[in-house]
């Protein structure tokens, strides 16, 4: 193991800096930025499934009970986030104003529903585009 100088521009591909690999005294602006992207993502993710499915965005990111077709496209998002971004759940439900076992729930539910042929080829174009989307900005 080597050790990390704190001029080196430890970058993936993507231009990113690997968190593992920064200097320790960086690690609270590397958070503060790590969280600031997961939430930079979550924001775009709501304007994805807004423009896919023609419902506002104003209402996706509105906090408390919704119309159960504005709560489908949310928890579709939150599912895309999580599954197909791998962003974790607990980052998931900060970036939607929600709660983790929000979260978990909107996940099951999604999986559920699946079992749908047109639903899941709903899902799965969301996945695709946020795929594309986010393809340079998350590190797994």
């Amino acid at each position: 193991m080597h050790a990390v100088s704190p001029t080196r521009k430890d970058q993936d591909p993507g231009g990113q800096i690997r968190v593992a690999d920064a200097p320790p005294f960086h690690s609270l602006a590397i958070g503060k930025r790590r969280e600031e992207r997961l939430l930079d993502v979550c924001e775009g993710m709501i304007d994805i499934a807004a423009a896919l499915f023609n419902v506002s965005g104003r209402e996706l990111r509105r906090s408390g009970r919704s119309q159960s077709e504005v709560v489908r496209v949310r928890q579709i998002a939150m599912y895309v986030a999580h599954v197909s971004l791998g962003i974790s759940m607990r980052d998931v439900g900060r970036g939607f104003g929600r709660d983790r076992t929000t979260v978990a729930y909107a996940c099951h539910t999604v999986e559920d529903l699946r079992d749908d042929e047109e639903y899941d080829r709903l899902v799965a174009m969301t996945e695709k585009v946020a795929l594309a989307a986010f393809r340079d900005r998350i590190l797994r």
